[in-house]
């Protein structure tokens, strides 16, 4: 099992109160690689506990935070300030605090993202990129869907109930493993008074998205091209085949780049693909060996 521990930063809005930064650690002996696992939007570190295990009995480090307002993570105070440039600083403070001068980055989705940014501002830091079913672009028709029920319904009157909205709204992760669902289960809420149920993130971590919506040009399509163009360390794509976040289009002309790009289509799964198999994690185990 992996240790958690604390990293003490300081809110954005209120710069006197501190918070703490949660991520968990699958240790290795000195010399190690590390791999740094990021999750989604909703998600948390858990999300990579079966990855984890099985990079680190490959003999990898494996260092997975919990970004600001999810699982062991402290929420912010103002909920605008839930943005891509806190994730990014807070996950240089995580690299910073455990002297980490280059990693692997496993993205999913946000942790994608995340990944991407780092790699494009501080090219040393990232030995290699695996982006789960995200891209250069990021569609504006997946990015509505999930606005639908960020945020929304967060607490559940039991178990039966908390379950069926899991399968509802993480139909497209395509999870087919009763033990696996056991598993999201058990990492996406947290236990309440009187056996009730709440999602283990802040809602108000939708502020953005709902401060996008007010503007006359709505949410359209999000590119990223900036930063991909900037990314020179060999990548893995993996994408789910029905995604509506990451088009195909879109993975096709990342891979015109110098440096080794690999695009991978999981079958059946659209956004995201949930890396608990032992298909997909043998995808990753295998590029991270060949490109760490």
């Amino acid at each position: 099992m992996p240790d958690l521990h604390y990293l003490t930063l300081y809110d954005p809005h209120e710069q006197a109160r501190p918070r703490h930064l949660g991520y968990l650690e699958w240790t290795a002996p000195a010399g190690a690689r590390t791999v740094v696992c990021s999750h989604g939007l909703t998600r948390n570190a858990r999300d990579f506990d079966f990855l984890a295990q099985a990079l680190n009995q490959a003999g990898f480090r494996v260092i997975c935070p919990d970004m600001a307002g999810r699982g062991k993570s402290d929420w912010l105070v103002s909920k605008s300030d839930y943005s891509y440039t806190l994730y990014m600083s807070d996950a240089l403070a995580v690299l910073d605090q455990l002297a980490l001068g280059r990693v692997s980055w496993v993205g999913t989705s946000m942790g994608g993202i995340i990944g991407m940014m780092i790699a494009a501002a501080q090219k040393q830091r990232v030995a290699t990129l695996v982006l789960n079913d995200i891209g250069a672009s990021v569609s504006a028709k997946g990015l509505k869907r999930i606005l639908g029920y960020v945020g929304v319904g967060s607490a559940f009157k039991n178990a039966d109930e908390a379950m069926a909205y899991l399968k509802s709204v993480m139909e497209p992760f395509h999870i087919t493993s009763e033990e696996h669902w056991r598993h999201m289960f058990e990492v996406s809420f947290s236990v309440l008074p009187g056996n009730r149920y709440a999602l283990a993130y802040d809602p108000g971590i939708n502020q953005p998205f709902r401060d996008a919506v007010s503007k006359p040009e709505g949410i359209g399509d999000v590119d990223l091209s900036p930063f991909w163009n900037e990314v020179t360390c060999p990548a893995l794509l993996l994408r789910g085949e029905l995604s509506d976040i990451f088009p195909r289009e879109v993975a096709e002309a990342m891979c015109g780049k110098p440096q080794p790009v690999k695009c991978v289509e999981i079958k059946d799964t659209g956004h995201a693909p949930p890396l608990l198999d032992e298909s997909q994690i043998g995808i990753i185990l295998d590029w991270l060996k060949q490109h760490a």
